[in-house]
């Protein structure tokens, strides 16, 4: 037998693969790493646990942004596998919710992706996550123009009718922020998005109502969406929410989506015809919810500023329910029934309607101490009682004068204002006007003559001319210094305030006194500054000139050059001369300061009561100075040779010597033959230089002509 022989073993195929290996982490930053792995299963399985981290809290959240899991997240969601895709995105929208999370989420361009899980076959989960994500994106501005801009609008709105109300509630979120510009608003109505969301106004779940209403809201905003709104019976569904007194915490939203929609004149018209208008008006007056009938309120006086609107509310009595809403104990119900009766008393039959109970429950709270009620009551008797008579008498004889005279020193300048036009229309009426006058009203409108808002200072200015037209109202306002901050008014640049306080000027300038003072401060050359400008002038500044000089004849005289018929020349007239354009006319005081010089006199007459001698010693003066004087009560009136009562144009601007016969004479003592004497300035005349004083011997050519006396 040969040796045996050693068998030898067969080696196995060399193993390069790695074995399976179960890792269990507890540390997050090991799960951010693994998404960075290219093992499907690996991926699956850091998505899922990160999702379920992040949902823990914000501060979890904040920790992932911190290790930087959001890129990672943001490359897995559109991962062509389903559950990598679903879990990635579950995490990416939980972590949107936070503010921090979705900064750093503007710099990823994942919104896209985020879009595309809203497509119809996602699964639900997937579709509430990613409306969750772009609901909270959508509250930044430019995610907001992103979202819309990258088409999400027309998918949100087809989830609208989706059956989970989660992400009916997410969906309508975002829309809700879309539609705040006004192109996703466009075409959210061009894509009939309201239909699905008057849907969800029968939701069970508040929250989705609220959140469609607030849509609703902002969509009524806008003209087209008010009217596609009607077409679809929108008012119908809105009106069955007030029927529901289960969703009265939704009646004021509810209100103000109907309050826009009123704005427009068709809608009101259709409204009308359905009866809904009728049930509108109903529950305004018989709801419970303050909130809800303050939003009536503003409804009906936002709608009311349409004519056509005005008489559709006026035909269904609109006038009754503002009027009881005024009696309920809350002042912003009361503010808000204010406001829309002052639009309502534009249209002259709702005047009317008024005047019977409406004015009688304003005047009460003229009193009240809530600043905001004070200035709608205001506004609201204000536009009442203009050209109204009978609603101006309903005021006074509800005692509405004394409150609204002291609130001419309320601390607003609206309720001043107000309150001014309100008096004006009640000074109309001739025993109002003495009621207004009695209360003091010309002594509380000077500090409105002193503000500094255009408004109160026109309307005080009105108050002045309204009260100021007999004499009693004009020396209360001179008394109580009024003139001058009614003057300092016409050199305002406002229009209607200078015109205003022209106006009011013309009817102070109607006694001597009240002349007199406003002439001292100025007044008539402003005016006469005023009338040299073609864009400053107006009726009344030109009317005002005119009846300041009908009351002082020495300024007529000396700024036209003659004197009508009708004036008549009293003591104390007096004649500088010719006086520059623009150049204020000195007083006699003024004149009486200066030293003599060579300008030519001054002629004055200056006489007193006489008894019957000097009235013959003047007499005797006068034959003397061949000139005729007439006696009126103590007063002279000097005759020219030429003109009887003025002197003519041709006198004073020609070359003639018509001063020659213009004396100056003054009556004083009680002597007879010594009771008067020639004036001290003594007298000028054209042709001649010398002055001729007592005392003293005139030149040749003043005695041949007879001038010497």
């Amino acid at each position: 037998m040969g040796k045996k022989q050693k068998k030898e073993v067969e080696q196995s195929p060399k193993d390069t693969q790695f074995n399976p290996l179960i890792i269990e982490s507890k540390n997050v930053q090991t799960m951010v790493l693994m998404l960075d792995s290219p093992e499907d299963e690996i991926l699956l399985k850091a998505c899922e646990a990160l999702y379920k981290f992040a949902e823990k809290g914000d501060e979890n959240k904040m920790n992932l942004l911190t290790l930087g899991a959001l890129p990672r997240l943001a490359k897995l969601v559109p991962h062509e596998d389903k559950q990598i895709h679903k879990y990635a995105t579950l995490a990416f929208g939980v972590m949107a919710t936070h503010s921090q999370v979705r900064k750093s989420m503007k710099h990823l361009d994942v919104l896209p992706s985020i879009i595309a899980c809203l497509a119809p076959d996602e699964e639900v989960v997937v579709q509430e996550l990613a409306t969750l994500c772009l609901a909270s994106m959508s509250i930044d501005f430019t995610s907001k123009l992103e979202i819309y801009e990258k088409g999400g609008l027309e998918p949100l709105i087809r989830l609208l009718s989706s059956p989970d109300p989660d992400v009916q509630k997410n969906s309508i979120e975002c829309i809700s922020n879309l539609i705040k510009d006004a192109m996703a608003r466009s075409a959210f109505t061009e894509m009939t998005g309201i239909i699905p969301l008057l849907d969800l106004l029968n939701s069970e779940y508040p929250v989705i109502q609220r959140l469609a209403l607030e849509t609703l809201i902002t969509m009524s905003n806008d003209t087209d969406s008010r009217m596609v709104l009607f077409q679809n019976e929108g008012h119908e569904n809105l009106l069955r929410v007030l029927d529901n007194l289960e969703f009265s915490d939704l009646h004021a939203d509810t209100l103000l989506v109907l309050a826009n929609c009123l704005e427009e004149p068709d809608n009101v018209m259709y409204i009308r015809e359905s009866g809904a208008l009728e049930r509108f008006l109903l529950f305004v007056t018989s709801s419970t919810h303050p909130e809800a009938q303050k939003h009536a309120a503003k409804a009906i006086a936002r709608s009311a500023h349409n004519r056509e609107t005005r008489h559709i509310l006026h035909k269904e009595g609109v006038e009754k329910a503002l009027v009881l809403l005024l009696g309920v104990n809350n002042d912003e119900i009361r503010v808000a029934a204010s406001e829309a009766i002052s639009v309502m008393s534009e249209d002259e039959a709702s005047k009317e309607s008024f005047r019977a109970e409406g004015i009688f429950r304003l005047v009460p709270l003229l009193k009240s101490d809530n600043m905001e009620l004070r200035e709608a009551v205001n506004v609201a008797l204000a536009n009442l009682t203009t050209a109204n008579s009978s609603n101006a008498n309903a005021v006074f004889d509800a005692e509405g004068v004394e409150p609204l005279v002291k609130s001419l020193h309320d601390s607003r300048d609206a309720i001043i204002a107000s309150v001014a036009t309100t008096l004006t229309n009640l000074a109309l009426q001739e025993p109002i006007r003495a009621s207004i006058q009695r209360y003091g009203a010309m002594t509380m409108i000077v500090e409105p003559l002193k503000s500094r808002n255009t408004l109160v200072q026109s309307k005080a200015a009105l108050v002045v001319a309204s009260l100021a037209c007999d004499v009693n109202g004009r020396t209360e306002l001179r008394n109580a210094g009024g003139l001058e901050p009614l003057i300092e008014l016409l050199h305002s640049d406002n229009d209607e305030v200078r015109r205003n306080t022209c106006w009011a000027v013309l009817v102070c300038g109607k006694d001597e006194p009240t002349t007199h003072e406003l002439c001292r401060l100025g007044a008539l050359e402003i005016l006469q500054e005023i009338n040299l400008s073609s864009d400053r002038r107006n009726n009344f500044s030109e009317i005002a000139v005119t009846r300041l000089l009908d009351h002082n004849v020495t300024l007529k005289y000396i700024l036209t050059g003659y004197l009508s018929s009708t004036d008549i020349i009293r003591d104390g007239f007096y004649d500088p001369g010719q006086i520059k354009p623009g150049k204020k006319v000195l007083t006699l005081e003024e004149f009486s300061n200066q030293d003599l010089n060579q300008h030519r006199p001054i002629f004055l007459i200056n006489a007193k009561r006489t008894n019957e001698q000097q009235m013959k010693d003047l007499v005797g003066v006068a034959d003397c100075l061949e000139n005729n004087l007439l006696f009126s009560e103590g007063h002279v009136l000097l005759q020219t040779e030429r003109q009887t009562g003025f002197l003519s144009q041709r006198e004073r601007e020609g070359g003639g010597s018509h001063r020659d016969h213009f004396y100056s004479v003054t009556a004083t003592g009680t002597g007879s033959g010594q009771a008067f004497k020639h004036v001290e300035n003594s007298m000028w005349k054209t042709d001649c230089k010398c002055l001729i004083q007592p005392g003293k011997s005139p030149c040749g050519s003043c005695k041949r002509r007879g001038l010497a006396v």
